[in-house]
């Protein structure tokens, strides 16, 4: 699928799963290299910045999180930079671009002139890329702060699978940020190089590495209280284990005097106390009620228990 956007003194074109004849036509129709057309024709896996005597090609990853319960995936756009051309190459439908195209056929409608160039275009789809990567943050840090809440509801242990699973999304978000920050650097240091739209667009180079680092920073500071909570969860499940561990090690300690005392009086031997006692099964009732409650008066002045 091809779209196309025209705006002030050149155009963008974007390609969604392209075939081949796509690409070819507009690598011919924008002068592209045989080169930089090899790359559009296949996803790459890691980030790439390449160049021609036209045009600079830059290939990212950008996260992105798919519906509740799933993980963090990362989808490739492919960019390649004229002087008056933008071109953009996806293998998948990606929600910000879908978005920003959406707006700007709205208003193409409203208006048929457009004030938009290129430099200004190139910048309008990354602040939309990271605002998208900020969102998908924002979700995570709203899914962790509702697990902070059940963590201290005493749900310790159902808020084990809950941190880990956001934590690992956090790691997923920054490793895909920070996959990008060589490759964007050279990207826009290259097309400074070229002298493609003038010295405005160093001011605007810094405000899209600026959104990348923005966006990286609010992520490392997520996963770190990512990984606080998942250590406050840690030790109220630790001591939580330790209440009922001394709980029932306090049952074992009472039971065992009790059955003592039923075994010493339960054996049948000649002489043994209270042998011929008509009353004595409520005075071996009474004794070990009396143990148990010097029992527990000793462990609470312990501290022990209560």
């Amino acid at each position: 699928m091809v779209f196309r956007y025209e705006y002030s003194g050149g155009i963008w074109i974007d390609l969604e799963q392209p075939n081949v004849e796509e690409v070819r036509d507009i690598a011919r129709e924008f002068s592209i290299s045989e080169r930089l057309e090899t790359e559009l024709l296949s996803p790459t896996p890691s980030p790439l910045v390449a160049e021609d005597e036209g045009a600079a090609l830059l290939v990212l990853h950008f996260p992105v999180h798919e519906a509740e319960g799933s993980d963090t995936k990362v989808q490739e756009i492919d960019f390649i930079i004229g002087s008056n051309f933008i071109v953009t190459v996806r293998y998948e439908v990606i929600v910000p671009l879908h978005h920003l195209k959406k707006l700007l056929e709205a208003q193409k409608l409203v208006s048929n002139h457009s004030a938009i160039t290129t430099d200004v275009l190139l910048e309008i789809l990354f602040a939309h890329l990271y605002t998208s990567v900020r969102d998908h943050t924002d979700h995570a840090a709203e899914s962790l702060s509702r697990v902070e809440h059940t963590m201290f509801d005493e749900r310790e242990r159902d808020t084990v699978q809950s941190i880990s699973k956001i934590g690992r999304e956090f790691l997923h978000l920054e490793a895909a940020l920070a996959n990008q920050e060589e490759s964007l650097i050279r990207f826009l240091a290259t097309l400074g190089q070229r002298d493609f739209f003038g010295p405005s667009f160093g001011q605007r180079s810094q405000r899209i590495l600026a959104e990348r680092t923005q966006v990286a920073q609010l992520v490392t500071t997520y996963r770190a209280i990512a990984a606080e909570l998942r250590e406050t969860n840690a030790a109220l499940l630790g001591a939580r284990q330790n209440e009922i561990i001394k709980t029932l090690t306090v049952i074992t300690v009472v039971i065992l005097p009790l059955e003592l005392i039923a075994v010493t009086f339960g054996i049948h031997a000649p002489g043994a106390p209270l042998e011929q006692n008509p009353n004595a099964f409520w005075i071996i009732i009474g004794l070990m009620f009396s143990t148990v409650v010097l029992m527990l008066v000793y462990f609470s002045r312990k501290r022990w228990i209560f």
